[in-house]
């Protein structure tokens, strides 16, 4: 193996070393929480990991047969992303508070 090839392999196998800790990593996000949030980004994340995965598989192999995998995992996890945002904003979303009445004497009060 020359030279480039080396260096193209191990920096290979550095990143998917670093996809793996942050996969690691994630899951105890995941299952410590603290909130529905973190564990919706961590999801988020999750997604993020696996096309990064995959674009490691696809480099180490010099194969371009995952690149419609990964767009359509992309779209799949933006999607996703944006219709658990949207569940907890409804979710969350403070209830509306009555108008108080105006207090006696004041302007608003003698009309």
């Amino acid at each position: 193996m020359s030279a480039p090839e080396t260096v193209d392999r191990v920096l290979l196998t550095a990143a998917v070393v670093m996809i793996v800790v942050a996969g690691a990593l994630l899951l105890i996000r995941i299952w410590r929480g603290p909130s529905m949030l973190d564990r919706a980004i961590s999801l988020d994340v999750c997604a993020a990991l696996i096309i990064a995965g995959l674009g490691a598989k696809s480099a180490f192999a010099r194969d371009s047969f995952y690149f419609p995998i990964m767009l359509v995992l992309a779209f799949l996890g933006f999607t996703g992303s944006v219709g658990i945002a949207r569940f907890i904003a409804v979710r969350d979303r403070p209830l509306s508070r009555p108008v108080p009445p105006p207090a006696p004497g004041s302007e608003e009060g003698r009309r």
